[in-house]
């Protein structure tokens, strides 16, 4: 999937794509959801910007949406938490994932859909939509190796498999913090959106 696809289908959208290049790391970062497997690390997260007249990018594997875990065993009685798919402006800042690490933290209001009939499968049209501020960050997996399996690593936030591209994730992100501020973009799209 290349940059000049993932900003057609934002433009078709409607969704602000960060164009200037003025200054380095005007970040817009996307997720691409693939709903074809549950429980592993199949989404895309992108990070892509703009910088002398160029795009720059940084993918990385990871998941949009929360381990099987958390389908079976909701932390709320209204069901799991899936961020709904759309454009999120600047609702994540830089903070700590559960008070313990560098991660991006809901800093605005988000749409989840809430999952609760517990049968371990993604349903995105439960037709329960919840908004708020639910701890959907954006944090890695494991330490020290890739994750397999998402398992109990996602209730709903976004998360990196891999923890050595989590660091290059979080230092684009803490130098775009400096030069553009408080206040990051996300951007969720489906797979279905390409074809």
């Amino acid at each position: 999937m290349e940059i000049k696809d993932i900003i057609r289908i934002m433009a078709l959208k409607g969704y602000m794509v960060f164009e200037n290049d003025s200054k380095p790391l005007n970040l817009n970062y996307v997720g691409i959801r693939d709903t074809s497997s549950v429980n592993s690390f199949n989404d895309l997260l992108v990070m892509f910007w703009k910088y002398r007249g160029s795009w720059n990018y940084f993918y990385r594997p990871g998941t949009t949406d929360p381990g099987t875990y958390w389908l079976n065993n909701p932390s709320n009685p209204h069901g799991t938490a899936i961020l709904k798919e759309g454009q999120y402006r600047g609702a994540w800042k830089l903070g700590k994932h559960q008070g313990k690490y560098d991660a991006l933290v809901q800093r605005k209001e988000v749409t989840v859909i809430r999952d609760g009939n517990k049968d371990g499968v993604l349903d995105l049209d439960s037709g329960y939509e919840d908004i708020g501020f639910f701890g959907i960050n954006h944090h890695r997996a494991n330490s020290k190796n890739e994750s397999i399996q998402v398992d109990k690593w996602s209730a709903g936030c976004q998360v990196t498999a891999d923890p050595h591209l989590y660091d290059v994730f979080i230092q684009l992100c803490k130098e775009s913090e400096e030069i553009w501020g408080e206040g990051l973009t996300y951007t969720l799209l489906n797979t279905t959106d390409f074809s």
